[in-house]
């Protein structure tokens, strides 16, 4: 089994900056992919960013150039670094890791990230 606990989130200012993290516990191996998911509120849920235990990574079209995903493996956390952020990536950021044998996705609880002035 394996938990998630994101934190990071909060209100910010177009324009302006936030770091998420997120810590694993549990059966976590090498065989699994960990990254960030977004639900606005009204649509589905969205890939914003992956990245395999070998560092290689895969961003949204949406947030490529502004968003930053990475990983440390020891301490088993990923991070998302958003710079330049939007009205439009309000939402709640999920951390996810997904099982790449068994293809089972575990999830965070969810943190908000709002983007206004």
């Amino acid at each position: 089994q394996v938990q998630l606990v994101e934190s990071g989130g909060g209100l910010v200012q177009p324009g302006g900056s936030l770091r998420l993290s997120c810590a694993a516990s549990g059966s976590i191996g090498s065989i699994y992919n960990m990254g960030w998911y977004r639900q606005a509120p009204g649509k589905q849920r969205e890939l914003v960013a992956a990245i395999s235990r070998g560092g290689s990574t895969d961003y949204a079209d949406s947030v490529k150039g502004r968003f930053t995903v990475s990983r440390d493996n020891p301490k088993n956390a990923v991070y998302l670094q958003m710079n330049s952020l939007k009205p439009e990536d309000t939402a709640v950021y999920y951390c996810n890791a997904k099982n790449l044998v068994t293809g089972h996705d575990y999830w965070g609880q969810g943190t908000q990230v709002t983007v206004s002035a």
